[in-house]
C-alpha cells in the first residue's frame, strides 16, 4: 500500500481522509490485497488513483506493447503466466506487469513515448467518493435528521416510469429499503453480492460503515421521481463505494443482456492527462448499439472545470449540482462544457440505514451521528437520479423510448437555463 507519507502531506486534510479510508480499504485482503498508486494533482487535489501494477490496453496494440515493455510474446505469456493476460471487454485487455519496467507510472511513460497516448492507460479507481478537489462525492458525509420526515423531494403522485427499466450500479441496498414504501420493488441483481452491506451490520444500535446506503438513498430519490420504474442495483462499488475500471466494465457488459432503458451509474473518476476511461469507451460504444437507452452519470463534487469520467463522454448526460435555493450551482458541483444538465443536489432527504454512523472525513473525524431510516445528504450523485426519474416518468407518459424522452427533457432543461449556470431541470411541486 502506498503510505500516507508519500501523498498525504500534499492533499486537503478533508480529500486526504476519503482518499486513505479508500486506499486502505482495497489493501485488506478481503479486497485482494491490491496496491493503490495516489497521484496529486500539485494543488492540493488528486490527478488520479490507479491499481498498481497493471494497465489497460487496447488489445490490437498488445504485440507492440509488450515489446516495448521487454515483456515476452503473448503466446509465451499465456502459456507460462495465465492471468497476466485478462480480458476486460472485447478488443481491451488488463495486463499484469512483470520485467524491468513493473511500474505503471515507467511502463506508461515508455508507452505513451513508442506509441502514442491513450494506447495503454491505468487501471483507475471509479468512485462514489471522487478522488477530485477540493471536495468529494458525496459531497458530504450523510446529516442525521428528525425520525419520520419526509423525503424531499417528495414522492410524486401516480404511477410515473411504469414500464421502464433502470440499471443502477452504485453500492447496492439495504436489506431493509422496502419500509419505506417508495422503495418498494426495488430489487437487487444478485441476492449474494448486492445488498448493501454484503454481510448485515453489527452493534447494538448496529454499527453503519461509510458510504452504506448511498444506493438505497440514490434509489429513494429516483423513485420518488418515478414511483413505478422497476429499478435494479448492482453493488458494483462494495470497496469503499470504489471498483476499477477493470472490474466495473464487465459488470456493465453483462447487465447490457438485460434489456435496460437507462443506465444510471453513481460513479466519477479523474484521469491520467485527463484521457478517457478506454475499456469503458467501448462499453458506450456498444451501448450505443443498443436502440434507445440512455446512460446518466453524476458530474461529480470537486469543483473542477477538468473533465471527469464516464460524464465527460460525449454519449453520457452528465449531470451537476444546484445549490440549496436552486438558483445556483452548488458550491462542491463541477461544470464545464461537459456537464449537460444541473438538478438539485444540495441536501436531499432519503432514505438511509439505521444506526450509529461515525465520521471519518475531516473537520468532524470520530463525531457520532445516529439515523433512523432517513438521512440528509448532498452530491451530484443525488442530482443525478432526479434527473433519472424525469426522464423516466416521460417514458411512460409518452411513450418515447429514454433516447428520445431524455432528448426532449434536456430540451426542457435548455429552456430553464440559469444564465452562468446551465441547462436546469427541477423536480415537479
Amino acid at each position: 500500500m502506498t503510505e500516507p507519507a508519500g501523498w498525504r502531506n500534499g492533499l486537503e486534510p478533508k480529500i486526504a481522509d476519503e482518499v486513505e479510508h479508500v486506499v486502505r480499504a482495497f489493501a485488506d485482503a478481503r479486497a485482494g490485497g491490491r496496491q493503490i498508486t495516489v497521484v496529486p494533482d500539485g494543488a492540493g487535489g488528486v490527478g488520479h488513483m490507479h491499481a498498481e501494477g497493471q494497465i489497460l490496453v487496447r488489445e490490437e496494440h498488445l504485440p507492440r506493447v509488450l515489446d516495448v515493455l521487454e515483456h515476452r510474446t503473448r503466446e509465451d505469456l499465456e502459456q507460462d503466466e495465465p492471468g497476466r493476460i485478462r480480458r476486460v471487454i472485447a478488443g481491451y485487455v488488463l495486463l499484469t506487469l512483470g520485467g524491468p519496467h513493473s511500474t505503471v507510472a515507467e511502463a506508461l511513460d515508455l508507452v505513451d513515448g513508442a506509441l502514442g497516448r491513450g494506447i495503454a492507460t491505468p487501471n483507475h479507481v471509479v468512485t462514489v467518493a471522487e478522488d477530485g478537489r477540493p471536495g468529494v462525492c458525496p459531497a458530504t458525509e450523510p446529516d442525521a435528521v428528525y425520525y419520520g420526515v419526509e423525503p424531499f423531494p417528495s414522492v410524486s403522485q401516480g404511477n410515473g416510469g411504469t414500464g421502464v427499466l433502470v440499471y443502477l450500479a452504485d453500492t447496492g441496498l439495504l436489506r431493509d429499503a422496502a419500509t419505506h414504501p417508495w422503495l418498494a420493488g426495488v430489487q437487487v441483481i444478485d441476492a449474494d453480492q448486492d445488498y448493501d452491506p454484503r454481510t448485515p451490520m453489527q452493534g447494538d444500535p448496529p454499527q453503519i460503515p461509510p458510504y452504506t446506503g448511498h444506493g438505497t438513498f440514490v434509489s429513494g430519490v429516483l423513485r420518488c421521481l418515478a414511483p413505478g420504474a422497476e429499478v435494479m442495483v448492482e453493488n458494483a462499488f462494495s470497496v469503499a463505494g470504489s471498483a476499477l475500471e477493470a472490474d466495473l466494465v464487465p459488470r456493465l457488459e453483462a447487465a447490457l443482456g438485460l434489456g435496460v432503458d437507462i443506465f444510471h451509474l453513481s460513479i466519477a473518476c479523474v484521469t491520467r492527462n485527463d484521457l478517457p476511461l478506454i475499456a469503458f469507451g467501448e462499453w458506450l460504444r456498444r451501448l450505443g448499439q443498443s436502440k434507445g437507452a440512455v446512460c446518466l452519470a453524476a458530474a461529480g463534487n470537486s469543483a473542477i472545470r477538468r473533465p471527469v469520467w464516464p460524464a465527460a463522454f460525449p454519449g453520457v448526460i452528465a449531470v451537476g449540482a444546484l445549490g440549496g435555493d436552486w438558483r445556483g450551482r452548488a458550491s462542491f458541483s463541477n461544470f464545464g462544457p461537459w456537464v449537460d444538465v444541473y438538478a438539485p443536489g444540495r441536501d436531499i432527504v432519503n432514505a438511509y440505514a439505521t444506526g450509529l454512523y461515525t465520521c471519518h472525513v475531516s473537520p468532524y473525524v470520530g463525531d457520532k451521528r445516529t439515523f433512523y431510516g432517513m438521512a440528509r445528504w448532498s452530491g451530484t450523485s443525488f442530482s443525478t437520479p432526479i434527473v433519472t426519474g424525469l426522464i423516466a416518468a416521460r417514458m411512460s407518459a409518452t411513450g418515447e423510448n429514454a433516447r428520445q424522452a431524455a432528448a426532449a427533457v434536456l430540451a426542457e432543461a435548455q429552456l430553464q437555463a440559469i444564465p452562468g449556470v446551465g441547462p436546469v431541470l427541477l423536480p415537479p411541486r
